[in-house]
């Protein structure tokens, strides 16, 4: 396994293949569906969002609520496919990787060749197991949309796989 610190550098992107496992630690930001509609309004009315993309890495995935004395509820990754409509722009506009679940359309595969990023797949249904690996976990936007908000998570040796490299490779 390769041991990655986040975010990721345009060498390091380089250096991943397809079907490399990976253990990653550092800052990740989350968002399914809702923060994605909720992103894209900004971005289409043109104002500043309250968060950093570019050089980021997102998760698709929506924190359970913790439990007392934990970091972080179960979170594991929702179907990436149903981000493929945000992805291509949220990559152009600097997204470094995406972290998920299952394919993504070949749109999306696309713009990470363009943009020099990486999708990595997370196991389905390890959601407990990767609450294990968040360290810090702050809600940082749209507070409304309770577990489909915006969090920073700080994450150690969360374990995934290469699923689309920079190159074209795919596991899928």
């Amino acid at each position: 396994m390769k041991k990655l610190t986040l975010p990721l550098s345009k060498q390091t992107v380089q250096s991943l293949k397809a079907g490399d496992s990976v253990l990653l630690s550092g800052t990740i930001l989350t968002a399914r569906d809702c923060a994605h509609k909720r992103i894209f309004s900004l971005l289409d009315s043109g104002e500043k969002l309250p968060f950093k993309i570019d050089g980021s890495t997102t998760y698709y995935a929506g924190p359970c609520p913790a439990k007392p004395n934990t970091v972080s509820g179960s979170c594991g990754p929702t179907t990436s496919a149903r981000m493929n409509i945000y992805a291509p722009r949220l990559l152009d506009l600097g997204l470094n990787a995406i972290i998920g679940k299952g394919e993504m359309s070949d749109e999306v595969q696309k713009a990470i060749i363009k943009n020099r990023s990486i999708y990595f797949a997370a196991i389905g249904g390890a959601g407990a197991l990767y609450a294990n690996c968040i360290k810090q976990s702050e809600l940082i936007a749209f507070e409304d949309l309770l577990s489909e908000a915006v969090y920073k998570l700080e994450i150690i040796d969360f374990p995934a796989i290469v699923a689309y490299d920079c190159f074209g490779g795919k596991i899928y």
